[in-house]
């Protein structure tokens, strides 16, 4: 079964954002569940084996409490409580890639003080984020940091970030070492640690970058054990592939230049 958001003005519907992936999957056969997105109920989903969520981005908490809910129901999520946190937050994930993605510390909670300290793990200009976004839209002011050994400049950017992020700050603070890179990203995306698809990434969906490697990448991802996730590559300024990103497939944005069917049928393939 495909589970998807209801729309948050009729519940009774899909929410408009993933309503072309439902109706691929009624096309190609497969069930279709909706849950309230906002209230993270799951009311009325009839019980499935193997269902796959597609919708919002989740808290690991509040995924967990979903996926107990659909358990009493009945209803088996392929990607567990574990694997979803194990995906969505950076630290799950980072030491399996570590020799493909750029250099990281990060602390537990939003403490400023220890930011600055986790800092001096790291030389030269980063990245913050927290453990699941960064605010990269704010590239100046909320993300980039030139130089880690200043302080301030690392707490002013850390408190700028968090002013931007307010509830929905996850984990801890994430520094990434500063790599230059080049060209558009490419969003693969895994079923059962095999690279079904790739496509561009929604940010540009229009742009596919040319002479994607994923021989070093194939075998770190199979080895994390994940059941469905994404991740994002982009060519270093050296032309190395490097992984900007891995997060849990089920909340990962499909691009708009992008048929959904093509999804639908790497999830579901066995049953189609």
């Amino acid at each position: 079964m495909l589970l998807v958001p209801g729309d948050p003005l009729d519940p009774r519907r899909v929410d408009p954002h993933f309503a072309a992936q439902a109706a691929a999957a009624r096309e190609l056969g497969v069930p279709v569940g909706r849950i309230d997105h906002d209230a993270l109920t799951v009311g009325g989903v009839p019980a499935a084996a193997d269902a796959v969520y597609r919708g919002w981005m989740m808290s690991a908490a509040e995924y967990a409490g979903v996926a107990a809910a659909l358990g009493e129901r009945g209803v088996s999520l392929r990607t567990g409580a574990d694997s979803y946190r194990t995906a969505h937050e950076l630290p799950g994930w980072y030491d399996g890639l570590r020799s493909v993605t750029p250099e990281s510390a990060w602390t537990v909670g939003d403490d400023v003080g220890k930011l600055v300290a986790a800092a001096r793990e790291l030389s030269g200009a980063a990245v913050l984020r927290d453990y699941v976004k960064s605010m990269k839209h704010y590239w100046g002011e909320a993300a980039y940091i030139p130089d880690v050994a200043d302080a301030a400049g690392v707490e002013r950017v850390a408190r700028r970030f968090l002013e931007l992020r307010g509830d929905s700050f996850a984990g801890g603070f994430v520094l990434r070492r500063f790599e230059e890179f080049t060209g558009a990203e490419a969003r693969t995306w895994w079923v059962g640690g095999r690279c079904v698809l790739v496509t561009p990434h929604p940010d540009t969906p229009d742009e596919l970058p040319e002479g994607l490697d994923l021989i070093e990448v194939e075998p770190l991802v199979a080895d994390l054990a994940l059941p469905f996730v994404t991740v994002d590559l982009v060519r270093r300024a050296d032309g190395a592939w490097r992984v900007v990103e891995l997060g849990d497939g089920q909340v990962s944005d499909w691009p708009a230049s992008r048929d959904p069917a093509e999804l639908i049928r790497a999830l579901f393939a066995e049953n189609q």
